[in-house]
């Protein structure tokens, strides 16, 4: 599909920073959303995020990769298959978080890296080592001693972030196929433009909140009726807008620089900041076995950033005496 665009921007590490500069934006962008899931719409949050997101995008961050005019594409389908592939991300995942505690629904999210890899195998042809399997597999163990098979958190409702993990991976394939000649902010623009159009579409057909009533838990927080922010609810949703357009900058700067098996295990850093989000926020504690996990997914993102900091020094020759 994506055969004529040839893979040319290859800079791992500056990638993986990128992805956890990501990983931050995003992980304060869902605690204020949980935040206010009590007493808003998830359609009208993702709208007034997405227009605070787009003038940022514009403003700030357009003019730093060369103006309006890289919003000029080519590729304009595939900007809309991202769009749909965000905004799905963005529903399951959030309708997931006031039926969940925060941190088992980040765990729930993230095989998203491992689904990344695979994905990477069969769309991008990338080799996938040894050391780099060993890294997402570790994560991916820390998050099954989170989330614990047979607890109360495996329930029908954690499919929900399993699905948004899914579309998220999808997602990042593109990412990292178009990054070749689109730039970060052209990616980010669009996914806000998309996000607008269907929070607004959504708005228009279930925002009076009519179907709230007879709706089941897990669309509760889709279908509640569009009410006017107060003060302190309007200044967290501006702040949306500014996690979202940094946190959507970054991570398409670094799919677009690194490879997104590479890549993907630092996205780990979002899921030790909603257990640090969790206690804070939401007086959510985890016990031993939680930080045993989030240990072990620190470990493999930390080990692959120092064997990619290994292949990526130069290497210098030394002559016999």
């Amino acid at each position: 599909m994506f055969a004529k665009y040839k893979i040319r921007n290859n800079d791992n590490l500056t990638g993986i920073i990128c992805v956890c500069l990501a990983g931050i934006f995003f992980s304060c962008n869902d605690a204020a959303i949980k935040w206010l899931s009590g007493n808003y719409p998830l359609h009208q949050i993702i709208l007034f995020r997405s227009l605070f997101g787009l003038i940022l995008t514009i403003s700030f961050l357009v003019p730093l990769q060369g103006g309006l005019k890289i919003l000029k594409t080519n590729l304009l389908f595939y900007h809309l298959i991202r769009g749909f592939l965000v905004f799905f991300a963005n529903l399951f995942f959030f309708l997931s978080l006031p039926l969940m505690n925060y941190a088992e629904a980040s765990a729930v999210f993230f095989i998203a890296p491992v689904i990344i890899t695979l994905l990477s195998i069969f769309f991008l042809n990338e080799k996938i080592g040894v050391h780099r399997w060993a890294a997402v597999i570790l994560g991916f163990l820390g998050v099954i001693l989170i989330l614990r098979p047979g607890s109360e958190s495996i329930q029908l409702v954690a499919i929900l972030p399993a699905l948004a993990a899914l579309c998220y991976a999808t997602l990042h394939i593109f990412t990292r196929k178009m990054g070749t000649t689109e730039k970060a902010s052209t990616m980010a623009v669009y996914i806000q433009i998309s996000l607008i159009f269907l929070s607004t579409l959504l708005g228009l057909l279930i925002g009076d909140g009519s179907y709230e009533a007879t709706a089941p838990d897990t669309l509760s927080f889709l279908l509640k009726p569009w009410v006017m922010p107060n003060l302190n609810d309007g200044i967290i949703i501006f702040f949306l807008g500014i996690f979202s357009a940094f946190g959507g900058f970054f991570i398409s700067q670094g799919y677009r620089l690194s490879e997104p098996s590479k890549a993907a295990p630092f996205e780990y850093i979002s899921l030790i900041l909603s257990l640090m989000w969790g206690i804070f926020l939401f007086n959510e504690f985890p016990d031993f076995l939680a930080y045993f996990g989030i240990s072990l997914i620190a470990l493999g993102g930390i080990y692959i950033y120092i064997r990619e900091g290994y292949r990526a020094s130069p290497k210098i020759l030394e002559k016999p005496l």
